[in-house]
């Protein structure tokens, strides 16, 4: 009985339409929870590592010395743990796609431009 079974089934559903998107041709739906890819403000970073170590697919490296951040998009499984961990909240969640691999490289490699701010002078006036 289970070979009846699946000829149904495989005449079915080649008479029905397709259960997913032919996406590029027609665009994914796109709402406030979508996650696309994720951005990094380098003017807020402070080097701080806890995206790379939060990150499980390893797809962050931070060197802190080189002021440089960088993301592997192959090995990024967008899992959101990095934008959730962040303390200073530099990074985001885009919720639109970016091109296919074969447009782009797969690694991203950005220079930190966050100045530490001076710390304020103590003066004997202060003190008191």
């Amino acid at each position: 009985m289970g070979v009846f079974e699946m000829v149904g089934t495989v005449v079915r559903s080649v008479f029905r339409k397709p259960a997913t998107l032919m996406y590029p041709v027609k665009t994914a739906k796109i709402t406030p929870l979508s996650r696309g890819h994720v951005v990094i403000d380098v003017s807020r970073c402070i080097s701080c590592r806890i995206c790379q170590k939060k990150c499980p697919s390893q797809a962050i490296w931070v060197e802190p010395k080189e002021k440089t951040w960088q993301i592997n998009r192959l090995r990024c499984n967008v899992c959101n743990s990095c934008v959730e961990t962040c303390p200073v909240k530099c990074l985001t969640m885009d919720t639109h796609y970016i091109p296919s691999v074969t447009v782009r490289p797969g690694a991203e490699l950005f220079h930190i431009t966050y100045v530490k701010p001076p710390k304020p002078e103590i003066t004997a006036e202060s003190k008191d």
